[in-house]
């Protein structure tokens, strides 16, 4: 995660992204459902690890990917592109509208 992490969060910075969507999207980068469950199904299948063994490696697979989901939900949504309605029950202040549209 950690790799992930050091990998994308440059990248989104690069593309000028605010330092709070930088790290939104690096947060939700950083699992590895996909990567971890193939790879558990596969030891699983060609007796590499026990039914047990693929049991616990399957909850750390999920626990990596819900942690950062979490955290960056909590900390780091960002709130300026959420619909007006949404921004002010999270508690973000509202921002003004101008004739563009933007809120900017």
């Amino acid at each position: 995660m950690v790799a992930k992490f050091v990998g994308v969060y440059p990248v989104t910075r690069s593309f000028a992204s605010p330092r709070t969507e930088a790290l939104y999207t690096t947060m939700l980068m950083s699992t590895g459902l996909t990567f971890g469950s193939i790879s558990a199904l596969f030891g699983l299948s060609h007796g590499i690890v026990s039914h047990a063994q693929y049991s616990y490696l399957i909850a750390a697979v999920i626990g990596s990917a819900l942690v950062p989901t979490l955290i960056a939900n909590a900390f780091f949504v960002p709130r300026h592109l959420l619909p007006r309605g949404e921004r002010e029950q999270q508690g973000a202040a509202p921002q003004p509208i101008t004739a563009a549209g933007s809120g900017k």
